[in-house]
């Protein structure tokens, strides 16, 4: 029975995943706009009649998350709270033959390439003028700038070609107009994402082209920093780290997904590259920035990992010493090349493997934050929150990475979206506490 009138014409969007699923929702929000529904990020249940989840389909938690998910709307429709449910994204696009299946309350399914037929579904129109044009639900002051679409990679354990397809790069033209868009609306700080970054351009332009298209990007009046997410190791252009060098508004900033640190290991994950021509990478791009800020990530527990190989990627990390850094454990996936193995190290041994590397980089992280101490840094703020003003140094990306926290008093006063310059006064592992430098 419903409990109140529902808004006939409200969409609430609901994201579960990346920052590219993030991009899609952005954009799909602008289409329901353009077409006179009223459309919220992630709102109360019970305030739309239009439920969209945008799903994640990467690994087995982000599918358990997204399922989960699913499930509370349908119940939420049962309830009368909600009148339709749809499901798009990469979970729909890779089992939507068993969602149907195995969730039949849900109305329809959609793909990672369906937004027109979810508009028409909605009997609305896709607007091709709208190309690039998004509803940002994150802060007023950045945004993420999604290059590409897809991954042409062969990396045995990854299922995003099976849910994205082939890798497309996006016109540098086109960027460059979503960047001023971006700009008008106030973006300072523009975030770049894809699949793959490095490979961007080779498929419109037979060519690495990142760094010609960083040139573009630095030109757009009232961009201020522009951050690169996801670049893969194996080919990687240093004629990137060159125009980072050059071009001020480039963050020395680097998030380089790495996966293991045994050559064996990498190897079998088909990465096309070896634990030596890694290490020589990262040498190379500090040689040419010594103070960029390098992320990455790992991949404990894959399948045939020894206590060796564990404890070569161990080593590798304490040596590498990596300003950030995450790890997940090994997921199998169906369709995928290394689902053929026997998946062979128990769940338990991939969490303490896991565990460790992070307990591992948490004295890593602290030790490079000491060094930071007294030292002066220009900083966004994100939000104030609790006693503090909250932003981040350009070597620190939303939501994954460090943080500098300043405290309120009667002589602070930070503007959410501004740049300020201050002093750090301690740190801790993983936030960096600063004052205000007039």
């Amino acid at each position: 029975m419903k409990t109140k009138t529902l808004k006939k014409n409200k969409v609430n969007v609901v994201t579960m995943g990346c920052s590219k699923n993030l991009y899609d929702s952005e954009v799909m929000m602008a289409q329901l706009k353009a077409n006179k529904f009223e459309v919220e990020h992630e709102s109360k249940i019970g305030d739309s009649s239009i439920v969209i989840i945008n799903t994640c389909g990467f690994i087995e938690n982000a599918k358990e998350e997204s399922i989960n998910t699913i499930l509370d709307f349908v119940d939420a429709k049962k309830d009368g709270l909600v009148e339709k449910v749809y499901v798009s994204g990469c979970l729909s696009e890779r089992y939507k033959d068993q969602l149907e299946e195995e969730i039949p309350d849900v109305d329809a399914y959609f793909g990672t390439k369906d937004l027109p037929n979810i508009l028409r579904t909605l009997n609305a129109d896709y607007k091709h003028e709208l190309v690039g044009e998004r509803l940002l639900t994150t802060p007023n002051h950045y945004a993420y700038l999604k290059i590409a679409e897809g991954c042409d990679r062969p990396c045995s354990f990854c299922a995003i070609p099976l849910m994205r397809g082939k890798h497309r790069s996006t016109p540098i033209e086109d960027l460059v107009t979503n960047a001023k868009s971006l700009a008008k609306k106030g973006v300072k700080e523009i975030m770049l994402i894809a699949q793959d970054l490095t490979y961007y351009g080779l498929d419109l332009y037979k060519k690495r082209a990142l760094a010609e298209l960083l040139k573009e990007l630095c030109k757009v009046d009232g961009i201020e920093w522009i951050r690169l997410h996801y670049a893969f190791p194996a080919g990687f252009p240093m004629d990137v780290i060159e125009v980072m060098k050059q071009e001020k508004k480039i963050c020395n900033y680097l998030d380089i997904p790495l996966q293991h640190g045994s050559t064996k290991v990498l190897k079998a994950m088909r990465r096309g590259t070896t634990r030596e021509k890694t290490t020589q990478l990262i040498h190379d791009i500090r040689s040419i920035i010594p103070n960029i800020a390098i992320r990455t990530t790992l991949i404990a527990g894959y399948p045939g990992e020894s206590e060796e190989d564990f404890q070569e990627m161990y080593d590798w990390v304490e040596e590498m010493k990596f300003e950030r850094l995450g790890i997940f454990t090994y997921s199998h996936e169906e369709n995928t090349h290394a689902y053929k193995f026997d998946d062979d190290v128990p769940p338990k041994i991939k969490k303490e493997r896991a565990d460790a590397i992070m307990e591992l980089q948490s004295g890593i992280s602290y030790e490079l934050n000491q060094k930071k101490v007294g030292k002066k840094y220009r900083v966004l703020i994100d939000r104030a929150e609790d006693n503090f003003f909250i932003g981040r140094s350009e070597f620190d990306s939303p939501e994954v990475d460090n943080e500098v926290l300043i405290e309120k008093n009667s002589n602070t006063y930070c503007r959410i979206g501004d740049y300020v310059d201050v002093k750090i006064l301690k740190a801790d592992h993983f936030d960096l506490y600063a004052e205000l430098i007039n």
